[in-house]
C-alpha cells in the first residue's frame, strides 16, 4: 500500500498562550506538552515504519527558520513557503499540487496535542482507506465535553467494510445548550481539522465549488520555484486568492464528506485551561511548571520560566511567567487572552 503523505499546516500565532507563545516563537515551535514541540510531535507521529511518507510542511516566511531547525529530518522532507497567509484551503492546494494526484495526503494542524499516538495512527489508517475510494475524511474526535470552542460533525450512514461514517452535517460552535444536547445525543463529534483525501480528489472537489481560488493557487504553482527542498509559490499569483478554511471551501459541498472516529486524547491547546487539562496534574488538580509553591489549590495552572511562584488557597487560576511578563486569569478568562494589548503586539 502507498504511504500517506502528512502534509503539516504551520501557521498562526498562537496568541492566547500569550506570554509564552508569541510572534517570534509561536505555539508550535514550543514545548509545552513533554519535551519536544508541538510541531516536533506532529511530525514524530507519522514515522515511516508506521507507513508514512516524508512529510510536507506549509508554513510562512516568518516561521521557515523554526521549521527547518525543529524538522527531525529536513533532508527528507519539503518545505511549501507561502507567500502569505490564506487560510488552509490554498495551503492544502499547494500540498495538493505538489503530490501525484493518486497520493493520499493526511493533513495534520502542527500545533495540537495527541496522547494516544497508536490510536491516532490506527485512525490515519482508516482515513486512508476511504480516501483511496474517493471519500474526503475528517477525523470525528471523540466529544468528551460539551464544548462551544469546536465545531462539531453529525455521524451518517455506516460506510460498508469500513469503521467511518458518511458526514450527514458539519455543524458550526454551538452554544452551551447545544452542545450539551451534542453530548447527550451521541451521534456528534469535535471537528478536529485533521482529514484524508487523495490529492486529485481534493483538488476537483476544490475546483467545483471554489473555482477561482484553485484557479489562483494552480497558477501560484505553475510560476513557482524551487530552492533546494522549498517551494516557493508565485507571489502575485497567490495574493489573487481570496483566503478560506478547507472545512466552508470544500468539506460542507461535497457529496463525498466523511469521518472515521477517533479516542486519541485529543487537544487543540487552545488556550492556557485546555493546556492545563492536557498537562499531568496533582489530585487536586494542580499543573506546575517552574519553581512553585501552591497551599490549599485546586486546579491551578503555574508555568514559569525562573521567578518563583506562590499561590495560596484559589482555584481554576491561571498563573505564567515568561520573560518579565506576567499573566494572571480565571480558568473561564483563558478564552480572553488572546485580545491583551501584549498578545496581539508581541
Amino acid at each position: 500500500m502507498d504511504a500517506i503523505i502528512p502534509v503539516v499546516l504551520c501557521g498562526g500565532s498562537g496568541t492566547r498562550l500569550w506570554p509564552r507563545s508569541r510572534k517570534a516563537c509561536p505555539k508550535p515551535f514550543l514545548p509545552l506538552v513533554g519535551d519536544t514541540t508541538l510541531f516536533q510531535a506532529t511530525v514524530l507521529r507519522c514515522p515511516a515504519q508506521a507507513g508514512f511518507g516524508a512529510p510536507i510542511v506549509v508554513t510562512g516566511a516568518a516561521h521557515l527558520d523554526h521549521v527547518e531547525a525543529q524538522l527531525p529530518d529536513p533532508a527528507h522532507s519539503r518545505v511549501i513557503v507561502e507567500p502569505e497567509g490564506k487560510n488552509t484551503a490554498a495551503a492544502i492546494a499547494l500540498a495538493a499540487l505538489r503530490l501525484p494526484e493518486d497520493a493520499v495526503m493526511l493533513v495534520c494542524p502542527s500545533d495540537h496535542h495527541i496522547g494516544d499516538v497508536a490510536a491516532f495512527q490506527a485512525a490515519a489508517h482508516e482515513a486512508a482507506a476511504l480516501a483511496r475510494q474517493g471519500w474526503l475524511v475528517s477525523f470525528g474526535i471523540a466529544a468528551t465535553a460539551p464544548e462551544t470552542g469546536f465545531g462539531y460533525l453529525r455521524r451518517g450512514e455506516a460506510i460498508p467494510g469500513s469503521s467511518g461514517f458518511a458526514v450527514a452535517q458539519f455543524v458550526e460552535k454551538p452554544d452551551l445548550q447545544r452542545a450539551m444536547s451534542f453530548l447527550a445525543d451521541g451521534g456528534y463529534a469535535w471537528n478536529g481539522g485533521i482529514f484524508a483525501f487523495r490529492a486529485g480528489t481534493f483538488l476537483a472537489e476544490l475546483a467545483e465549488h471554489r473555482p477561482a481560488l484553485a484557479e489562483a493557487v494552480r497558477a501560484a504553482v505553475a510560476g513557482g520555484r524551487e530552492e533546494g527542498t522549498r517551494f516557493h509559490p508565485n507571489a502575485a499569483a497567490f495574493a489573487l486568492i481570496a483566503g478560506e478554511s478547507v472545512d466552508y471551501a470544500v468539506m460542507e459541498n461535497t457529496a463525498r464528506a466523511a469521518m472515521v472516529p477517533a479516542a486519541m486524547a485529543w487537544s487543540d491547546i487552545g488556550n492556557w485551561q485546555a493546556l492545563r487539562d492536557a498537562l499531568e496534574h496533582d489530585t487536586d488538580g494542580n499543573s506546575v511548571r517552574g519553581p512553585a509553591e501552591l497551599v490549599d489549590c485546586t486546579n491551578v495552572l503555574v508555568d514559569s520560566d525562573g521567578p518563583r511562584v506562590s499561590v495560596i488557597g484559589v482555584q481554576n487560576l491561571i498563573v505564567v511567567v515568561d520573560k518579565g511578563e506576567v499573566l494572571v486569569c480565571t480558568a473561564d478568562g483563558a478564552q480572553k487572552v488572546g485580545k491583551l494589548t501584549g498578545a496581539v503586539n508581541q
